[in-house]
C-alpha cells in the first residue's frame, strides 16, 4: 500500500528549506571572516594592553643596592592602587578636568547643536562650504594646535593680551587662575566641529515633511528646532556628550604643551600626565595602576551617564 501523495503546495514549501539553512550558515561564515580583522586588530590595540596593563599594576620591582640592577618583581595585589589613591597629585589631577568638564562640555556641545541647527537652515549651496569651516579646526593635528595656541596665548607674541590690554584689561592667559580657561577654550574650538558633524548627520535624518507641516501651523525657526529637530538629534547629542566626556578625563595633549610656557600648570595636571610622571620615575607598576583607575572612571562616568539619559527619556 503505497502512502498518499503530498500537496503540490506542501511538497514546495518543504524542498527550498536544507537551501535557506545552507544559505543562512554562508551568510554566517561570510559575516565571520569579514569580522575576523577588526576582531584581531581590536584584541591585539585595545583588549591586549589593558590586559598587560592590569597584570603589571599588580606586581612591584624592588631594587637592591644602588638600583643599577633589574630588580626583584614581586606580586603586591593591589597596593599600587591604594598607592595611587594615596597620592594627592593624583586624586587633584582627577578634581581638574572634572571642573574642566563641567563648564566646556555643556559650552561645547551647546554650541555644536546652534551651528548643526545654522547649519541644516542653511542655503544649499553654502552647506559645504561652512560645513568645511566649522569642521576645519578638528582637522588640525592636535599637536600642532597646542603649540599655536601657546603662541597665541603668549603675553607679549600673542594678540589676545593686547586686544585686551587696549580696553584696559591685563590678562595672562598662562597664569595659574587662567589655566582653565585657557585649555577650555582649545578643547571648544578643537572639537566643537566634530560634534557639530555628529549632529548635522542626525539632522539630515529627520523627515522634511515634519518641519513643513511646523510652517504650515505658523511656527517660526526657533519653534520647529525646538519641538521637532532637536527631539529628534537627542541620541545623537548623547552620544556626542559620551565622547566629549571620555576625551575630557583623557586630556593630555593640551595641558602637556601649554606645561612648557605656562608655569601653572603641573606636570601632574591631568590623570594621565600624572601616570606619565610616574613612568618617567621608573615607577611602572604604579602607572599601570593609575592608567586602570582612569579607564574605570572614564568608563563609571560615559556608562553612568548613558544609563541616566537613557532613564530620563524612558520617563518622558
Amino acid at each position: 500500500m503505497t502512502a498518499p501523495a503530498l500537496p503540490a503546495e506542501l511538497a514546495a514549501q518543504q524542498e527550498p528549506a536544507p537551501r535557506r539553512r545552507q544559505s543562512s550558515s554562508h551568510k554566517t561564515r561570510s559575516a565571520l571572516l569579514l569580522l575576523t580583522p577588526f576582531s584581531l586588530l581590536f584584541l591585539g590595540v585595545m583588549i591586549a594592553p589593558i590586559v598587560y596593563a592590569l597584570v603589571q599594576s599588580l606586581f612591584r620591582v624592588q631594587r637592591s643596592g644602588l638600583g643599577l640592577g633589574g630588580g626583584e618583581t614581586l606580586f603586591v595585589g593591589i597596593e599600587n592602587y591604594i598607592t595611587a589613591l594615596q597620592n594627592k597629585d593624583f586624586i587633584a589631577s582627577f578634581g581638574r578636568v572634572f571642573g574642566i568638564g563641567i563648564v566646556q562640555v555643556p559650552l561645547m556641545l551647546l554650541i555644536a547643536l546652534v551651528l548643526a541647527l545654522l547649519l541644516d537652515a542653511a542655503f544649499a549651496p553654502l552647506r559645504r562650504t561652512f560645513r568645511l569651516i566649522f569642521f576645519l579646526p578638528y582637522a588640525f593635528p592636535a599637536v600642532i594646535a597646542a603649540i599655536m595656541w601657546s603662541f597665541l596665548y603668549q603675553p607679549r607674541i600673542g594678540p589676545f593680551s593686547d586686544w585686551l590690554a587696549a580696553i584696559g584689561l591685563d590678562v595672562n592667559f598662562l597664569s595659574g587662575d587662567m589655566a582653565f580657561f585657557s585649555i577650555g577654550n582649545m578643547m571648544i574650538w578643537g572639537y566643537t566641529g566634530f560634534n557639530m558633524l555628529i549632529i548635522y548627520s542626525a539632522l539630515q535624518a529627520v523627515p522634511e515633511e515634519l518641519s513643513e507641516a511646523a510652517s504650515l501651523d505658523g511656527a517660526g525657526w526657533w519653534q520647529t528646532a525646538w519641538n521637532i529637530k532637536i527631539p529628534a538629534v537627542r541620541p545623537a547629542i548623547i552620544l556626542s556628550a559620551v565622547f566629549s566626556i571620555i576625551g575630557t578625563i583623557q586630556l593630555y595633549n593640551d595641558p602637556a604643551i601649554l606645561s612648557k610656557v605656562a608655569p601653572g600648570i603641573s606636570s601632574t595636571f591631568t590623570p594621565i600626565m600624572a601616570a606619565q610622571q610616574s613612568a618617567a620615575a621608573n615607577n611602572y607598576n604604579l602607572a599601570a595602576a593609575q592608567s586602570i583607575i582612569l579607564a574605570l572612571v572614564a568608563f563609571v562616568l560615559s556608562f553612568g551617564f548613558l544609563k541616566f539619559t537613557q532613564r530620563k527619556g524612558a520617563e518622558s
